[in-house]
């Protein structure tokens, strides 16, 4: 058995859980120890300076230098009795990870920790070295980050880290931040708008946000033996294991006790970084599991699931665990998603996305907001396609409970049939309802409350209550992209809805009834992308084409919607992006998943020449030595000549295709100079001719081959041993 493989196994029979105590029993006791938080703030400022950073960050509005110096004062005061060093600047570029660079406090020349007010507002990293799509030169190195102070300041071990945008010398957009930050506004202005029709005292809303993130948790030995997980983030190769998530025992089942453990020292983590970690579950696939958070306000929410996975990747290698964020580790099992769940709050404390149907103005109220999210959808669709677009997600959508690449709503009968009143008779009866329970006949279990919906789980864009799902994002996104586009859609929609009703209004028409005629409308503009059927269904495709809806299954083409010539003008009234901005993040897109699979596709070739074949080989030179021996011996030997022949023949087809495949790549690397022709290149005429023929060729060996010799850990082993 290949060495390192053999090694993990070995290693495996010591593991042990690593045991973890909680601080406290009470998570009140330590919930947000290490969050420059509302009473870390209380706590070190001046109650002049405190007022001012408060309404900073409930309104806004700018920090002078003289508050962000007293700032400063009292974050060194509070950071340093905790043990901290250094500082940083955290920020997310568009490579996918956050940034940071450590600063000491200690100034050497005065010899004390100091701490300046203009050094908590602004820092200048390389901006030359992160994608930019072109916006900046090499030798053009300047670039800015700046203090957001609506996100909580945190402490990972002994730095401080200070979440911040990330702007260009020119001041272009050149992080995920940055733009949903203006996202968030536009949405903000044109949800305050609309509210005035119903209640004059909303003035502000807070767009919420709740991320289901999912992940895979295996040994570390294992993913050290498997250089396509370190190198890739999935398996290129593996053939299926004869149990896989078939009996659905692991969905919700008991959670083995390390990683139980494990799981319990992350929360405890990201629970002092103020991070509202509560809901922790196996799912559905072996090794796959999921944590979830309370909602919070959309901009710290994605801060803090990007805090949070950098804490299960910390914690799981204290547990010897090795995490994957990758959408599709692992071929025929569960991907893995980040689903997001997104509401707009009011600043009187209404959902409005909360089906409040008791009278006709609560109903027209939750619809206004309901239908336009709908018909932003329906409009803009294939924006949200493009904004979770990654090589990674490709090999997701559609397979194993991950939403199709059609862009669809599920809503549920009870709203389907509310909207079809709406259609066809231009009006709401709406009368009080009582909560609707489900009826048992078992005198010991209490009735159940049911929901306004079902859950869809095929459905891209589900309504699950009170909240839309996205259920499309995957793992390892930075949830910026899709709420940015999902915010900006809807803002547009709803400054759209505005200006039609305000027209009816000024002609003469009543306010109720002009909402309800333009609701009318869009509720019928809106029905192409209402689907309650089965996502995964041969007939939702073809049914989903005649309605005029997209099913880009590629990245590099579900990219191009970005750049469209409405796409531009969506995001440059909005003041989003300019279009040189908008070029220039689709440039980035392209090229990275122009690495991604280029990176694949060398490890597809390293693996199968450099470790599959030098395998199959020595098994196939003991075979040629049994068979002759068998001859010679006068016995049979056709069952053992049959097995040469069919290894021969299926590593002819591995050495052939890896030749074939490594050849195209250094074609379209030496002739195409476009980046979105090189990426459909990769795509169709590398990923799409050779990935899947050498895959099936190299599962269909590790069957046959000696499991002594098989190089790779296996899934089996993978999955399943703890």
């Amino acid at each position: 058995m290949a060495s390192l493989r053999q090694k993990a196994l070995e290693a495996l029979t010591e593991r042990k859980p690593v045991k973890v105590e909680f601080p406290s029993n009470k998570v009140s006791d330590y919930f947000g120890d290490n969050c420059y938080n509302d009473k870390a703030m209380r706590g070190t400022l001046s109650p002049t300076v405190y007022k001012k950073v408060s309404q900073a960050i409930k309104t806004g509005s700018k920090i002078n230098e003289e508050t962000a110096e007293a700032v400063a004062q009292g974050l060194i005061s509070w950071a340093t009795a905790k043990g901290v060093t250094h500082f940083t600047h955290w920020f997310q570029p568009l490579t996918g990870a956050t940034a940071e660079k450590h600063d000491s406090f200690f100034d050497a020349l005065s010899g004390i920790e100091k701490f300046k007010g203009s050094l908590l507002v602004q820092q200048e990293p390389d901006a030359s070295s992160f994608p930019n799509g072109g916006i900046r030169s090499t030798f053009e190195a300047r670039g800015y980050t700046g203090w957001d102070p609506s996100s909580p300041i945190f402490i990972v071990g002994t730095t401080l880290c200070i979440p911040t945008i990330f702007v260009s010398y020119t001041g272009e957009t050149l992080d995920y931040k940055g733009a949903l930050l203006k996202a968030v506004e536009a949405v903000d202005k044109a949800t305050v708008d609309v509210c005035q029709y119903f209640d004059e005292n909303v003035n502000s809303i807070s767009v919420s946000l709740g991320c289901e993130q999912e992940y895979f948790a295996i040994d570390q030995d294992f993913y050290h033996a498997r250089p396509d997980l370190v190198m890739s983030g999935r398996t290129l190769f593996g053939a299926a294991p004869a149990r896989g998530q078939q009996l659905d025992d692991h969905y919700f089942g008991s959670i083995q006790p390390r990683i139980l453990e494990f799981m319990k020292e992350f929360e405890i983590e990201a629970l002092k970084l103020g991070i509202p970690v509560t809901t922790r579950h196996n799912e559905v696939a072996p090794g796959q599991f999921e944590v979830a958070p309370l909602f919070e306000e959309v901009n710290v929410a994605s801060d803090h699931n990007l805090q949070m996975m950098d804490i299960i990747e910390r914690v799981g290698a204290k547990h010897n665990l090795k995490i994957l964020f990758h959408e599709k580790p692992f071929a025929g099992l569960n991907g893995s998603g980040k689903h997001n769940n997104w509401s707009l709050i009011t600043n009187t404390g209404r959902n409005l996305l909360d089906p409040k149907l008791g009278n006709q103005k609560d109903a027209l109220y939750f619809l206004t907001f309901f239908v336009n999210t709908l018909r932003a959808v329906a409009e803009n669709g294939d924006l949200l396609r493009a904004s979770i677009a990654s090589a990674g997600n490709d090999h997701r959508l559609g397979a194993n409970e991950a939403p199709p690449a059609i862009v669809s709503c599920f809503i549920g009968s009870q709203l389907t049939e509310l909207l079809n009143e709406l259609e066809n008779t231009g009006d709401l009866k709406i009368e009080s309802v009582a909560d609707e329970f489900m009826k048992l006949g078992i005198d010991k279990i209490p009735n159940l409350t049911l929901d306004t919906t079902d859950r869809n789980r095929t459905s891209p864009f589900a309504f699950t209550g009170n909240k839309f799902e996205y259920r499309a994002v995957g793992s390892g996104a930075n949830c910026g992209s899709p709420m940015m586009t999902l915010n900006l859609i809807v803002a547009e929609q709803l400054k759209q809805f505005k200006a039609e009703v305000d027209g009816l209004i000024s002609g003469g028409t009543a306010k109720e009834s002009a909402i309800l005629s333009v609701l009318k409308r869009y509720v019928s503009e809106s029905k192409k992308v209402c689907f309650e059927g089965d996502g995964y269904s041969d007939e939702w495709v073809v049914e989903a084409e005649k309605r005029g809806l997209s099913n880009v299954k590629d990245t590099p083409r579900a990219l191009d919607f970005f750049v469209t010539d409405k796409a531009k003008k969506l995001f440059a009234d909005h003041g989003v992006f300019n279009e040189r901005e908008l070029e220039a993040r689709h440039e980035v897109w392209l090229e990275n998943y122009s690495m991604k699979i280029g990176i694949e596709a060398g490890m597809i070739a390293d693996l199968a020449l450099n470790q599959i074949l030098p395998a199959v080989f020595k098994y196939q030179g003991g075979l040629v030595q049994e068979a002759k021996g068998l001859k010679e011996l006068g016995i049979d030997n056709s069952a053992v000549v049959s097995t040469i022949e069919e290894i021969a023949a299926l590593a002819a087809t591995v050495k052939t295709q890896v030749t074939a495949l490594v050849a195209e790549k250094a074609r379209i690397d030496n002739e195409i100079e476009s980046s979105r022709e090189a990426a459909i290149a990769l795509c169709d005429d590398v990923k799409g001719k050779y990935f899947d023929v050498i895959r099936e060729a190299v599962d269909s060996l590790e069957l046959i081959v000696d499991d002594a010799v098989w190089p790779l850990p296996k899934y089996r082993e993978m999955l399943f041993i703890r």
